[in-house]
């Protein structure tokens, strides 16, 4: 008898422990135990402890399984139950074997929280906070990604109170281990002193217009500039891909009229080679150095790296009309080169400009009977796809059916290019002569004039070529 009371208190004991566990902490995070029908039976099968330890784990993996497939569908509430008999598997096998809270609850968790019917947002930042206590590493990872969801909801002063309570955040040797996070949370509180700063500034240049000044406004402003500043900086100077870091930091310095501090940081943001390769980096110096009225050398050697980045940047058709104007035949030649590569590529295939661009590059070579080489060169690696990539009949319709404009510069190019038998060129000027356009009459006769043009540059005929 004494000994089946014993039992009884220590089971009771052991659901006292479970109930305080972390993953029933987590559970009750989440929402209300489901009874879930579709379950498979090993989730409710009285099995022994040594069957349970076998199947645990098969059962767990199978259960994320679930939950993996019911998110991929979007079926939140079905993810949602799938969760809550996950976490209860690990409630239950908590007394067995230590299972702690994985960073699977808080990741799949924050998922469906965010996607829920049902879910609002006392309910997310309770389970955030379940989350934060329950897992020390990771404590300022969950903390930045509730600041991001306030954000997100427009709770821009909540976000800004929790990244600085997570500035503050001490726990013996992990506040060292964890440096880097502490730096990247006030990184982001950096970012929302700037955007206090940007809202302020704005309020201060248009009381200057009116004649009316606002000293405290104009502090207030000046402190959080000091503020941004300081955390801004910070991360800027550890390698890495801090683009919004660098442009507020940037736009700080040049309202201040510090220009040099500005153009060295976004020197070294691009040229550092500590620093990943980014295409922005080069885009931000080039846009800054546009913006003082920097040397066309400068502008072009900004492009000329981010032309070998992504050849397919929307920058190319800046470089490529910087390029032509050049006196030096071998950056007229890149020119020719920059925007044919960027017509490469789909996103490009109706960019009014950039045909426009390569149809003036090609109509000055025709013209002038030099450099028909170059033409040659772009082609030769383009004549196998570019015919049905860009000059088909199909397009032609469409093209003249909804760009006139872009209609003509593709034909431009197509009759030099193809000749005047090309399908593209024939319906263009046709529907152009019939419309009675007069530049397109200009255009067949420009074609057929040249037409021998592009057997040699299709390397059909024996005739040498002008350099």
């Amino acid at each position: 008898m004494d000994s089946s009371l014993e039992e009884e208190e220590e089971e009771e004991e052991e659901e006292e422990v479970a109930a305080r566990s972390p993953a029933a902490q987590a559970r009750r995070a989440l929402l209300p135990g489901l009874h879930l029908p579709f379950l498979p039976p090993q989730f409710y099968r009285p099995a022994s402890s040594h069957e349970h330890k076998l199947n645990f784990k098969k059962s767990k993996e199978a259960c994320l399984n679930y939950i993996q497939d019911a998110i991929l569908q979007k079926q939140w509430k079905r993810a949602a139950e799938f969760m809550t008999s996950y976490v209860e598997s690990l409630e239950k096998d908590y007394s067995r074997e230590y299972v702690g809270p994985s960073e699977i609850i808080w990741r799949i968790g924050t998922e469906i929280l965010c996607h829920h019917s049902h879910s609002n947002m006392k309910e997310f930042n309770s389970f955030i906070e379940q989350m934060k206590t329950l897992g020390v590493k990771r404590y300022l990872k969950v903390c930045l990604e509730h600041a991001f969801h306030l954000l997100c909801n427009g709770l821009t002063d909540e976000a800004y109170q929790n990244l600085c309570l997570a500035e503050s955040w001490r726990f013996g040797e992990q506040r060292v281990i964890q440096d880097k996070e502490i730096k990247l949370i006030q990184a982001y509180r950096g970012l929302l002193d700037y955007y206090s700063w940007s809202k302020q500034k704005s309020i201060v240049l248009e009381h200057g217009q009116d004649g009316f000044e606002d000293l405290s406004v104009e502090q207030e402003m000046h402190g959080c500039f000091r503020k941004a500043a300081v955390n801004l900086k910070e991360i800027i100077e550890i390698p890495g891909v801090w683009d919004q870091f660098v442009k507020c930091y940037v736009d700080l310095l040049e309202f201040y009229g510090d220009h040099n501090e500005a153009r060295q940081v976004l020197n070294e943001y691009a040229y550092n080679s500590k620093f990943p390769a980014n295409p922005n980096a080069h885009v931000y110096l080039y846009q800054f150095l546009k913006r003082h009225g920097e040397s066309k050398k400068s502008l072009i050697s900004a492009l000329k790296i981010l032309y070998d980045i992504v050849p397919s940047h929307e920058l190319m058709i800046d470089f490529n009309i910087m390029l032509q104007k050049s006196k030096k035949r071998k950056k007229r030649r890149l020119g020719l080169e920059v925007i044919f590569s960027a017509l490469d590529y789909a996103g490009w295939k109706e960019n009014v400009k950039a045909w426009s661009c390569l149809a003036r590059q090609v109509k000055q070579i025709v013209i002038s009977e030099k450099h028909l080489d170059w033409i040659k060169q772009e082609w030769k690696s383009r004549k196998d796809w570019w015919p049905a990539f860009h000059f088909s009949r199909y397009l032609a319709k469409r093209n003249w059916q909804e760009n006139e404009s872009l209609s003509y510069e593709k034909a431009l190019v197509a009759g030099i290019l193809l000749g005047k038998d090309c399908k593209y060129f024939k319906y263009v000027s046709h529907q152009g002569c019939k419309a009675q356009v007069e530049r397109f009459r200009f255009l067949k006769k420009f074609v057929n004039k040249h037409n021998p043009v592009h057997l040699r540059i299709s390397g059909l005929s024996d005739s040498s070529l002008q350099s």
